[in-house]
């Protein structure tokens, strides 16, 4: 398990400097190729990040009293009683909860370990790279609150379709073995995602004190270097890219811009704090809103850690599942969110 972080880490987290870098290489770039353009892009990265301030501080907060008080304790209580039941709570926790890809592997790896059923991980699973307190208001700033609340909605609502069609292919014969065999040399306890209680008066423990502090550290650079990249690629975008091509081809009413948007999207992995901003710069070149979803939800089912975690830790057939029902989702997703926001 310890390899498979690790591996993860270099795959989908780059060091901080790395995005610092790519930030400073288009700004050099864009002075050298368009000088005219550099002001402006500038001035629009900074007024949104000012905007996204609140939001941020907010966000950042919040994650880190969770984190500080141990609420994935609480988190674990879900995953008990009937299968049904774990299902759905298991859909509504994996979209509220504060839990990146990463952060849920071992969760994931103790819940196969003790035999959860593979119908209420695959819930968790699907609905938590859609989601989480942090996304939600990034989301909200950058494309209101009905795109946040729809995006929370379609996370819980395609953890559950996920859930309960497993279920029934399990019911069919499918999945009779779904986890792979361990892997040597992991260091990681089966239970250990389900160890401790939380202590709400996190403040009262120094250990927990310095959880918050680092999570708050971590948390803050995490965002500021993510917006700060997302809206700079914005300036750009709607600096640069014509809006007849994006209103041409994900613009309009009807099924295929959705169809497109969730196809381009699946590949071209954004995570959660980086997307809004650049679903923002489309929406307002012309595409539709159903695509907008369609867009985001497609490019967090496909990111790096969750599918690669996925791959890891099941076999084949699974993995397949959640990357059809992942894309599935997403489409409906956006038929759905276009139909109630044309």
């Amino acid at each position: 398990m310890t390899t498979l972080v690790a591996t993860l880490r270099r795959l989908e987290l780059p060091k901080a400097g790395r995005v610092w870098l790519a930030i400073f290489a288009i700004l050099a770039a864009i002075a050298l190729f368009d000088p005219v353009q550099f002001r402006p892009s500038v001035d629009f990265t900074l007024g949104a990040l000012a905007h996204t301030l609140p939001f941020i501080v907010f966000a950042v907060l919040a994650v880190s009293v969770l984190k500080a008080t141990g609420a994935d304790a609480v988190v674990a209580r879900a995953f008990v009683g009937r299968e049904s039941r774990m299902i759905v709570l298991a859909a509504l926790v994996g979209g509220l909860a504060p839990f990146c890809s990463c952060e849920v592997i071992p969760f994931i790896a103790a819940l196969l370990a003790l035999g959860t059923p593979v119908s209420a991980v695959m819930a968790f699973w699907l609905s938590s790279p859609l989601i989480d307190p942090a996304a939600f208001l990034i989301t909200a700033s950058a494309l209101g609150w009905p795109f946040a609340i729809g995006k929370t909605v379609a996370a819980i609502g395609i953890g559950l379709l996920g859930g309960f069609v497993t279920q029934a292919a399990v019911g069919a014969g499918f999945f009779a073995d779904p986890a792979k065999p361990p892997q040597p040399g992991g260091g990681c306890r089966a239970s250990s995602a389900f160890d401790g209680r939380p202590e709400w008066r996190f403040w009262n423990h120094a250990e927990r004190r310095q959880i918050f502090a680092d999570e708050t550290k971590e948390n803050a650079l995490f965002l500021l270097k993510w917006l700060t990249l997302a809206y700079l690629l914005e300036s750009l975008m709607l600096a640069w890219l014509p809006a007849e091509v994006i209103a041409g081809a994900v613009g309009g009413e009807g099924l295929l811009p959705i169809l497109t948007a969730a196809l381009v999207g699946a590949p071209a992995y954004l995570n959660g704090y980086a997307a809004p901003a650049l679903v923002a710069g489309l929406i307002e070149q012309g595409m539709s809103n159903g695509a907008g979803m369609a867009f985001m939800v497609a490019g967090a089912v496909s990111c790096i850690p969750a599918m690669t975690a996925v791959y890891a830790l099941v076999r084949r057939s699974v993995f397949l599942a959640y990357v059809g029902l992942g894309f599935a989702g997403a489409i409906l997703s956006g038929i759905v969110f276009g139909s109630l926001f044309p």
